[in-house]
């Protein structure tokens, strides 16, 4: 029963638009040091709704990203995850190469010493068309919690063909910057983000949200998106995510 559900899940899912993440484990909008749990897959089922119509006075489609990712090793010290999305955009021919690849591995807080950071390098938006789906970004990020929160930074690199700025030139690397903390003065249920992408290409933004946790291995994230680059426009992002073990 379970591995029926499971299959339609997996060809049933609609994807993000043309520059919104494919999903590895994520703050809002960035990779976080985060890594599946072994064995468990993960299903995020994310909707990005634009907030502002574009100057022509139409507005853009929404955004639904769905996803399946799942830990892959068995080690306490070093994790990994591998991840398939699939993107609709609603426009040929992106709509006719729908499937994106994503992976991580790392290690978190603390086990390579006391005090060291999570460290994490992966990859995401390995698409299927050269030149057209292949955003190829590749990564790095370390974290920290302290007391006020986990505190994270790393950097990315993607296809120089095609992140680009508003100008078409080549803008296709950038900083990464997060704060992520759980409320347990209010509830242990409730997390806040706040992340930022580098770039004026379609990946660059500073995003915001707060996250419920309605179960053990279900949250919803309540989020909003606010693009480096003015050619898009803000959206506000629902994400849900559940755990299958």
């Amino acid at each position: 029963m379970k591995k029926s559900l499971f299959a339609v899940i997996i060809l049933g899912v609609v994807f993000l638009s043309r520059f919104a993440s494919a999903t590895p484990s994520t703050q809002i909008w960035i990779p976080s040091p985060d890594i599946q749990a072994y064995k468990v897959f993960h299903l995020g089922f994310d909707t990005y709704m634009k907030t502002e119509k574009q100057s022509s006075g139409t507005r853009e489609p929404s955004i639904i990203n769905n996803g399946v990712t799942v830990g892959v090793l068995p080690f306490e010290k070093i994790q990994a995850e591998i991840g398939i999305d699939q993107r609709v955009v609603g426009a040929e021919p992106y709509d006719s190469n729908p499937l994106y690849f994503n992976f991580k591995v790392g290690t978190p807080e603390d086990s390579l010493f006391k005090g060291s950071p999570a460290i994490a390098v992966g990859g995401y938006d390995f698409g299927t068309k050269s030149d057209l789906t292949d955003f190829n970004l590749m990564y790095a990020v370390l974290g920290k919690t302290f007391g006020i929160g986990r505190f994270c930074v790393g950097y990315f690199v993607g296809n120089d063909k095609l992140l680009l700025d508003s100008n078409g030139k080549k803008d296709n690397e950038g900083i990464l910057l997060s704060w992520d903390r759980t409320m347990k003065e209010i509830s242990d249920k409730l997390w806040v983000a706040v992340d930022y992408q580098g770039t004026k290409s379609g990946y660059g933004a500073l995003s915001a949200g707060i996250a419920w946790k309605f179960a053990d291995n279900v949250s919803v994230i309540f989020g909003y998106n606010v693009y480096n680059n003015d050619n898009y426009k803000p959206t506000a992002t629902i994400q849900v995510d559940i755990d299958i073990k």
